[in-house]
């Protein structure tokens, strides 16, 4: 029968007809006559042939091969502008590294010039007599000394004649010429001495290094190395074998204990690529323990070793082996600086993976666990993601920090609700204010389910959010990212009642709410042995049911495991071997089909406040700050305040500004609009789909809005209700 392998070959297996002893066939067997035993054929009631397995001997020998199953091909295109080039971010940061890389370069050799010219001038001066020894050599034809010594030896006097003559005669022409290489040299110092210094200097300049260049011992350098070449190990099969024997994978003496290729090896990015066949008997789970032995096997760091599964059998894996340390080489800046605003229906950059190539997190639909040590870049990695969502002016964020750290408080430009710590603050208690949002988000995402099924099926396929609903402010649902750093603090307060409620609505929310447009966010360094009792296991329950995974260094696998969820070590995936250098590089799983070790892109308190500054513009400009980010006091109940705007407008008027409207809210109901600005009445108002517009009070230029817009809005309004 044949096989077509993973290159596409075809390959021919003898296949050994079972007697009824035996359970399987022996694919590696030799390719003999099935029924032929030790001693001859063997009997025929030996032999069961119940079942045809093969052609034919004559048909199998007619018929062209065929392969079993065509080997798939990867069709990805490379980019034609690469990744690093095609933001001028990017380009900048390429400049800036080369600049930097030649400015190295000239500053090192430019200190050590002196010893360079002394050094070529000791060499110099040894080239010379290399030089003339060289050419005394070629003149006296030394090269027939053996030629003459041969004919001496055999007594051949008349070849021993003949040699000699010719050498004669070449000893004079290239005497000859000798002399005149003499003359010529001693012509030019002649001239040299009277001439200019700068004819001098440049014909030191060439003549010295050409000497030099001859009077240099072979391992000796003039100019020494600025930058140190990275070493590599470029691979083999021959190498990759002995690893895997090495580490007591298989054994090339034992039969049936070889370790195969289930495909050549070849090059993939910044490394080496092969299918690697274990023996029967083993599979992934011994390769991935034997990995630190692998790596010693193929004289490499275990960073520079990555083994992962392949779907066609558990003995056979992928390894593929990188030239150089590809997680010590740090990814460079966000892209999000470009300030450009984003699309969160649209993956979110990321980072690269170990072969360089982008890694991108479709946000939408999805929640995210972030976990880690302290220091390892767990909260930079959560807030990159954070200020992608940022920059879409559509996305209503809540951000809540249990740790109350500075890195997330510049959020309060764009958030519309945030808390920071757990302690009592300017803007109230931090814990009321988590339990109040989360309140207000789980009652938001049962109102949408029962919005969402109620709009017809031309508007909302499915039953389904879809990017239209979201960004149209008469439905009110736009997509929602609640972000929660250091989330185990929450489930372990002081109230224990509190406690209880928040794990409530955390399960609630990581659960039923990514269906309805609400994205949670999670990052945490404890994953486990927080609370007790039936919070304990509701924290479990909230840890175990994100979607996405990202994993930066753990202390162990089974705290990795907890991270990248149940199974993730057995498939090869353990964060704990990484680095303490590698900061920012972690282990992602569930984005895609694949599982990368990821180097996530840098953005730092300065970039992320510059970002969130663009964010505050484009939410300003697009009419979507709301909540505490437009002045809100989130803590007053609920109000309507599109119909509470329009109430104060007075009879007969066109035209009102923000200023006037906030007086009035104010003085009229001072309860819920006592501390209300102009500018957030604004914001609010503008987010029902009115505009803002200009118009005179006492002969000043103002902005607000038209009665007719808001007339508009709440006729919008009503009908969408009662569709």
């Amino acid at each position: 029968m044949s096989h077509a392998n993973a290159m596409g070959e075809v390959v021919h297996l003898p296949v050994k007809h079972t007697t009824d002893a035996e359970t399987s066939p022996a694919l590696d067997a030799p390719a003999t006559d099935p029924a032929a035993g030790p001693d001859g054929p063997a009997a025929p009631a030996d032999t069961s042939y119940e079942i045809d397995l093969d052609e034919s001997p004559t048909a199998a020998a007619t018929a062209p091969p065929a392969p079993v199953d065509m080997p798939e091909r990867d069709a990805a295109q490379r980019p034609v502008i690469p990744a690093a080039l095609q933001s001028w971010v990017g380009v900048k940061a390429a400049a800036r590294q080369a600049v930097s890389r030649w400015a190295h370069v000239a500053a090192f050799h430019a200190i050590r010039v002196p010893a360079y010219a002394g050094l070529a001038t000791v060499y110099a001066a040894a080239g010379v007599f290399r030089l003339a020894g060289r050419q005394l050599r070629w003149w006296w034809v030394s090269e027939q000394f053996s030629l003459r010594n041969g004919a001496a030896a055999a007594g051949d006097a008349d070849l021993w004649l003949k040699l000699h003559r010719e050498a004669k005669a070449t000893r004079t022409w290239r005497g000859m010429v000798v002399a005149g290489e003499a003359a010529g040299v001693a012509v030019g110092g002649m001239m040299l001495v009277s001439a200019p210094f700068w004819t001098q200097a440049l014909t030191a300049g060439i003549v010295v290094p050409l000497l030099a260049r001859f009077g240099r011992p072979a391992d000796k350098r003039i100019v020494s190395a600025a930058v140190v070449a990275p070493r590599f190990r470029k691979l083999n099969a021959d190498i990759v074998l002995r690893a895997y024997y090495a580490a007591k994978l298989g054994d090339p003496a034992k039969p049936g204990q070889q370790i195969e290729f289930g495909s050549s090896m070849s090059r993939d990015g910044e490394g080496s690529r092969v299918v690697v066949d274990l023996p029967y008997g083993k599979g992934l789970d011994d390769a991935i323990k034997a990995k630190p032995a692998i790596a010693s096997g193929l004289d490499v760091s275990l960073s520079q070793v990555f083994i992962t599964r392949d779907p066609t059998s558990h003995r056979r894996h992928v390894l593929w082996v990188a030239d150089r340390d590809p997680l010590a080489v740090p990814a460079g800046r966000t892209p999000l600086l470009k300030l450009q605003p984003t699309d969160i229906w649209e993956p979110a950059p990321f980072g690269v993976d170990e072969r360089g190539r982008p890694v991108t997190v479709d946000m939408m639909w999805n929640s995210i666990l972030v976990g880690a040590q302290p220091r390892q870049g767990k909260t930079f990695s959560a807030r990159a993601l954070a200020l992608y969502a940022a920059l879409d002016p559509y996305v209503r964020l809540s951000v809540f920090d249990g740790k109350g750290s500075p890195d997330w408080r510049k959020f309060k430009l764009v958030a519309d609700r945030c808390a920071f710590g757990l302690a009592m603050g300017r803007d109230g208690d931090p814990v009321d204010l988590f339990i109040q949002a989360l309140r207000d988000i789980k009652a938001d995402v049962q109102d949408r389910y029962q919005r969402l099924s109620e709009l017809p099926a031309e508007v909302c396929p499915e039953g389904k959010l879809t990017r239209d609903i979201a960004r149209d402010p008469a439905y009110r649902m736009p997509v929602r990212l609640v972000v929660i750093d250091e989330f185990q603090e929450y489930f372990d307060t002081p109230d224990p009642d509190a406690n209880k409620e928040i794990a409530a609505l955390l399960v609630f929310l990581v659960k039923v709410a990514p269906a309805a447009g609400v994205i949670v966010l999670g990052a945490t360094q404890k994953p486990s042995g927080i609370g007790t009792g039936q919070v304990a296991q509701q924290f479990n329950a909230f840890r175990d049911n994100h979607q996405i995974r990202f994993s930066l260094r753990t202390g162990s696998w089974q705290v990795s495991d907890l991270v990248l969820g149940s199974g993730a070590y057995s498939e090869g995936y353990d964060s704990s071997t990484l680095l303490p250098d590698y900061k920012g590089v972690g282990i992602l799983r569930g984005a895609g089909d694949s599982t990368p070790t990821t180097r996530t892109y840098l953005a730092d308190a300065e970039d992320a406040e510059k970002i969130l500054t663009a964010a505050r513009a484009f939410r300003d400009r697009a009419g979507t700050l709301s909540g505490m980010a437009a002045g809100e006091d989130v803590t007053r109940e609920t109000r309507d305040v599109l119909a509470d705007v329009r109430a104060v407008v007075q009879p007969g008027e066109k035209w009102v500004s923000w200023q006037h409207l906030a007086t009035r809210l104010a003085e009229r109901l001072p309860e819920s609009y006592g501390e209300v600005t102009a500018e957030a009445i604004s914001a609010q108002v503008r987010a029902f789909g009115v505009p803002s517009a200009n118009g005179k009070r006492g002969g000043q230029v103002l902005k607000g809005a038209k009665v007719a817009a808001l007339d508009e809005a709440v006729a919008r309004r009503a009908e969408s209700l009662t569709r």
